[in-house]
């Protein structure tokens, strides 16, 4: 299949996990992920109007957003604070998950004369493997966040499930989507951002509340991505 196809066949895909949990199409955003894609993928893929991308190597991603400046860029992978430089063009953060980091973005969003975007990273199955923060954690962080980090806007959580069959996550999907969801009561405020599910699971994810969908090998596989 082409790429235009892939993003197709997605798309239908999204529009019928969305129906069969009664939500709007609309609702929900489909971030092309162009880890393992070349250049000449990626610009199928923007030609093919996706054109909301992400990338989780940040000095990798340098020549990306230079050269293809008309797409959205959002930033996915683990973030080291003295990488944090190189982020001024990402319109969104997904993966704030520490302090230092926090107060990292603070600073340099001050200099670029930004608010900058971010996502929690909450790490709902407690893997040792997987970053982020642990769900009795994130009240006390999203708070001081928003008390200390003037330069810094939470826009909502991010999460990544476990590599189980899709159902097998679903608890996964469910508590952060509930977290999500009283966390904003607890704290007074809108989000507007669940990012959750991947190629494997995001059928799932959109029955569970995510707003955001991370699909990356669907979009570039050359095979039926059914």
């Amino acid at each position: 299949m082409t790429i235009k196809e892939n993003l197709e066949n997605v798309q239908a895909r999204i529009r019928q996990a969305a129906s069969f949990a009664r939500r709007a199409e609309s609702d929900i955003q489909l971030l092309g992920v162009t880890k393992y894609a070349s250049d000449e993928q990626v610009q199928e893929l923007i030609d093919a109007g996706l054109t909301t991308l992400g990338e989780n190597r940040v000095q990798n991603a340098q020549a990306r957003l230079e050269r293809f400046p008309d797409a959205q860029w959002h930033f996915i992978g683990r973030l080291q604070t003295n990488k944090v430089r190189f982020c001024e063009k990402f319109a969104l953060i997904h993966s704030l998950d520490r302090w230092n980091l926090a107060q990292a973005i603070d600073s340099r969003a001050g200099q670029w004369g930004k608010i900058q975007d971010v996502l929690i990273q909450v790490n709902v199955s407690g893997e040792e493997s997987k970053t982020g923060l642990s769900p009795s954690e994130v009240r006390s962080f999203a708070k001081r966040v928003l008390q200390e980090c003037d330069n810094v806007r939470i826009r909502g959580l991010m999460t990544m499930a476990p590599l189980l069959e899709p159902q097998a996550v679903r608890p996964y999907f469910r508590e952060t989507r509930l977290l999500y969801e009283d966390l904003q009561q607890e704290l007074g405020v809108t989000w507007d951002i669940l990012s959750m599910g991947m190629t494997n699971d995001f059928e799932v994810a959109i029955e569970e509340g995510a707003t955001l969908v991370r699909i990356g090998s669907a979009l570039f596989s050359e095979e039926d991505s059914v």
